[in-house]
């Protein structure tokens, strides 16, 4: 068989069910292969989006998603979407054409040098230079998308290559890669679990890595032994549910008082899957004060001492450590965890509606053009939590919707933003409804994210994706309006783009009428067609970094 032949059919032994993608440049002959293969092959309107849809796929089903586009322009309009994966921790698979072997470096149409662009931003990067190499180059692929640091991984095939024949019997022996996970020191499991059960205010920080692990249940066991409150970073939001005792709710910028309360009266931080990164201005995580002892438990060394001095380290996958340390915490203590603290449970009930209380006059806010902290409180009261996905684009709907949305399972949330690529949420929605088709998937973006990716919703109605888009239209880049005036306004009517494109779209201009418009979208989404609320909103420059300056 071909190359790219073998490419496909290892893919389909791989478990892949599907390959966005964007044609030309190489990529033709594995389009074709794949969806002879059995592989189904979506058409996507620019390539960052292919690799967006992806990204969502992965997040949420915790498996490879796949992305093919061209060589040359194909993989530079992709590299933002590659970006955002590596900073984010996802491993997707992208593949691209190429050149054939003897114009590779000649500058002839579409030449570029993918690897040496890519390698900063994958895991690893190659050129399968020989047909039967194939088999080789994705074990190697495979193996590094499951396991150790998550990471995208890039494979490029040249033209040439791809028509060249490959042994049957290659392919056929070929034998999926299950991955492999470690687990964490046993004196360092020791250490931790005897200084949480010495401390007094423990506190419980969660990141993706709890998520990308599968250890919720792990977590929460953990809480309830501990006794202790739990905050996420907003990539690990729904790692625990917010609607538990011990839930404080997300840290940082996008986090709300609860979290800053208990963060600066805790004496032990223990963060599991969390790489406790700093970024100025822009708190991802959360600012850990001075004078805490760091406990800190990730997969990947690079993430440990990096921006903060721990205290005792552990690494190893989420789950398995965790379930390492409920053992030792009940084995030191005679199973009875840490003495239960009555007053917790009462204090965290009351930062949190005292919190509320301050933030209801927005959230239920009557104004016209409506607040977009309307839009979400309305959200969070009228979706079915156990049934939905909701994700939110790069900016304000970021700002406004984490710490607001209560999410109460695993992935009913996609949080994201070590790189914010406007756009994202779109591609992002199509994936994880790909991944999980009987969930409600809802991506939130502003009027400027649509600008960048909107076309890309008719593949959401040609594919029959059934995803809601909600346009929060203040026209224009909402606190631009402050810093860059000049570069400020936009227009558009949004709902007709999404009429014009095939799909459902309604305007919605007063506060009451985002419920039944809700109710409206949802019907078209029922009977598989994507859906777009375009809902006019003010400029809302309210946001949590007050409880966090302090910090």
């Amino acid at each position: 068989m071909k190359a790219s032949e073998a490419l496909a059919k290892i893919l389909k032994i791989e478990g892949t069910n599907f390959l966005a993608t964007f044609p030309g440049g190489g990529a033709d002959s594995i389009i074709n292969d794949a969806h002879e293969a059995g592989i189904r092959t979506i058409l996507v309107r620019q390539e960052r989006v292919a690799i967006n849809m992806a990204d969502g796929y992965t997040r949420v089903s915790s498996r490879p998603g796949v992305a093919l586009v061209a060589s040359g322009v194909g993989v530079e309009n992709a590299f933002s979407g590659i970006s955002q994966a590596f900073a984010d921790l996802v491993p997707i698979l992208i593949l691209a054409g190429q050149l054939s072997r003897r114009s590779i470096g000649l500058r002839r149409i579409q030449d570029l040098d993918a690897p040496f662009i890519l390698h900063k931003v994958t895991k690893w990067c190659e050129t399968i230079n020989f047909a039967d190499r194939v088999p080789e180059a994705m074990r190697r692929a495979f193996t590094y998308l499951r396991t150790g640091r998550p990471s995208p991984v890039f494979l490029e095939l040249p033209e040439d290559v791809a028509g060249e024949e490959i042994e049957d019997a290659k392919v056929e022996s070929y034998v999926p890669v299950r991955g492999w996970k470690t687990s964490g020191d046993p004196r360092d499991i020791q250490v931790a679990a005897r200084a949480l059960l010495n401390a007094k205010k423990p506190l419980l920080y969660a990141g993706e890595g709890i998520l990308r692990a599968g250890a919720w249940e792990e977590l929460r066991e953990l809480a309830e032994l501990l006794k202790a409150p739990v905050m996420t970073t907003m990539k690990g939001k729904g790692a625990f549910p917010e609607n538990h005792p011990l839930s404080i709710g997300c840290g940082g910028r996008t986090g709300g008082k609860p979290a800053a309360h208990f963060l600066g009266k805790a004496d032990i931080v223990f963060a599991i899957g969390a790489s406790l990164t700093k970024t100025e201005g822009l708190l991802i995580g959360a600012p850990i004060p001075k004078g805490k002892l760091i406990i800190q438990s990730v997969i990947d060394e690079g993430d440990l001492n990096k921006d903060y001095r721990v205290d005792h380290a552990i690494l190893g996958d989420a789950k398995l450590v965790l379930k390492q340390v409920i053992e030792e915490v009940k084995a030191q203590s005679k199973g009875r965890g840490r003495k239960e603290d009555p007053s917790l449970i009462e204090e965290i009930h009351s930062i949190k509606n005292e919190w509320l209380e301050e933030w209801m006059p927005l959230l239920t806010s009557s104004e016209v053009p409506i607040n977009p902290l309307r839009v979400v409180w309305e959200l969070n009261q009228n979706l079915d939590k156990t049934k939905s996905i909701v994700t939110h684009d790069a900016g304000c709907p970021r700002d406004h919707l984490v710490p607001f949305y209560e999410t109460i399972m695993p992935w009913g949330y996609i949080g994201w933003g070590h790189h914010s690529t406007l756009g994202f949420s779109l591609g992002a929605a199509m994936g994880a409804k790909l991944a999980r088709p009987e969930k409600r998937v809802v991506n939130v973006m502003g009027d400027g994210a649509f600008g960048m990716v909107g076309m890309d919703f008719e593949t959401a109605v040609r594919e029959k994706i059934p995803i809601l888009t909600i346009v929060l239209n203040n026209s224009g880049m909402g606190t631009y309006f402050k810093e860059t005036p000049s570069t400020s306004a936009l227009s558009g009517s949004y709902a007709d783009i999404a009429e014009a494109l095939g799909g459902y779209g309604e305007k919605v201009e007063k506060p009451d009428e985002i419920v039944p418009a809700l109710r409206r979208a949802e019907s078209s989404l029922e009977s598989g067609r994507a859906a777009l609320l375009e809902i006019i909103t003010k400029v809302e420059t309210s946001f949590q970094t007050r409880y966090w300056s302090i910090l």
